[in-house]
């Protein structure tokens, strides 16, 4: 089984427009604040936080900030996820410390993991529509069939105002054969190549 991605362009209604909006300023929010709590933690202790000690603070964090309820909980669940893997490759000298997001980033974004039946493109899919949580069926150019199992779809906003989404799908890989017998080659330089059998090629 491999990963695949799967990108199209979605054309969404003002009304899902305005929950992408939303969606992407509270899952920058929540990323920001445990970012900024990881930094202080790391300074105190030279360790930073765990995805699962953020994870029970956030439900904390939504009974501050009930707007935060508003949106998709598992792309809230996600911020935090991606904030854990950036220090772990932080922590191994794979990339630099994170940084904080900002509303003037390029690529406004945020992913949202698929469950239950909808993993299923049959039952996610119907004609030119694609189904999102929350977002409900969404318009989009569809270029390919989806094949596999969808596990997460991220929904991204460009700067000209155009929507995206990247789908990612856990699909099965066809093995090539295995042959019985195998032809040796020698490749020289008076003959282009000799082949195991006796049969040569000139340059």
């Amino acid at each position: 089984m491999q990963h695949k991605a799967f990108k199209f362009r979605i054309y969404p209604t003002k009304e899902q427009e305005l929950f992408i909006a939303k969606t992407i300023g509270c899952s920058r929010f929540v990323f920001n604040h445990f970012l900024d709590k990881w930094n202080d933690t790391y300074k105190e202790t030279g360790k930073g936080l765990s995805y699962n000690a953020c994870s029970a603070l956030l439900t904390e964090l939504k009974r501050e900030f009930i707007w935060l309820k508003e949106v998709d909980s598992i792309a809230l669940q996600s911020s935090l996820r991606n904030l854990a893997d950036a220090y772990d490759r932080f922590f191994k000298k794979q990339n630099d410390q994170p940084r904080f997001k900002s509303k003037k980033n390029r690529v406004q974004s945020y992913t949202t993991k698929i469950q239950g039946k909808n993993q299923q493109p049959d039952h996610c899919i119907e004609g030119n529509r694609i189904k999102i949580p929350k977002l409900g069926f969404v318009r989009f150019a569809k270029s390919k069939e989806i094949t596999g199992r969808i596990l997460s779809i991220t929904v991204r906003r460009n700067p000209s105002g155009k929507y995206f989404i990247s789908v990612l799908a856990e699909t099965s890989i066809d093995c090539l054969p295995k042959t019985n017998t195998a032809i040796g080659i020698d490749v020289g330089l008076k003959d282009f190549a000799i082949l195991s059998t006796g049969e040569t090629y000139a340059n």
